[in-house]
């Protein structure tokens, strides 16, 4: 078949009818005046902002979740250390609402609870030695406050940590240390019971 014949404006071009043509922009219509805005490219494939949007949340959550788990680690290390939420959210460049948030979502409790039950559990194990006061122990797992110290300890524990030491010594005798350590593990993401009162 012979070539065809296009006229956009009053360029003329011969097309053959094996080439194939994208017209993207206004043509014009000649003496009529009349403008038309013509895009022959091919269709854009449907779902790709949805697609990109999904990638990129997947992405940022794995993001976070590998910042948590380092906040996690640094606690366990420096629990003796004076932390705060205010620092360990500047060492891995995030807020410090949005890591107590997404922490506790992540693990069951904030950042607080989690570097005050850590602080316990090494209290716990230095109080079954016997060799340190209550108040360097405090001071030795990181805690400023001795208040603080013992009324997050009960509350964690049950009793107090005078009274855990003396208990403790007992229920303890003859176990490997280890072994203690599992066996008394402070209760996480809950107090402890209260003791019923002795009414005899």
């Amino acid at each position: 078949m012979a070539p065809q014949k296009c006229g956009i404006g009053s360029a003329v071009r011969v097309i053959p009818h094996d080439t194939t043509m994208t017209i993207t922009g206004s043509i014009d219509l000649g003496h009529t005046g009349l403008t038309t805005a013509t895009d022959l490219s091919p269709p854009a494939r449907r779902g790709t902002i949805a697609q990109v949007t999904s990638t990129s949340v997947d992405a940022l959550h794995l993001r976070d979740l590998a910042r948590l788990r380092r906040v996690r680690d640094r606690i366990d290390r420096e629990y003796a250390q004076p932390l705060d939420v205010e620092a360990l959210a500047r060492g891995v460049h995030m807020s410090a609402g949005h890591l107590s948030r997404q922490f506790r979502l992540a693990f069951g409790e904030s950042p607080y609870s989690y570097l005050m039950t850590r602080r316990i559990e090494r209290a716990m194990a230095l109080l079954r030695c016997g060799d340190l006061s209550v108040t360097d122990i405090c001071f030795t797992v990181g805690c400023s406050s001795l208040g603080t110290f013992s009324t997050r300890f009960t509350e964690l524990v049950g009793v107090p940590p005078s009274v855990y030491r003396r208990e403790a010594a007992q229920e303890t005798a003859g176990i490997p240390p280890c072994v203690a350590k599992q066996v008394t593990r402070p209760i996480r993401n809950r107090e402890a019971p209260a003791p019923e009162p002795d009414l005899a």
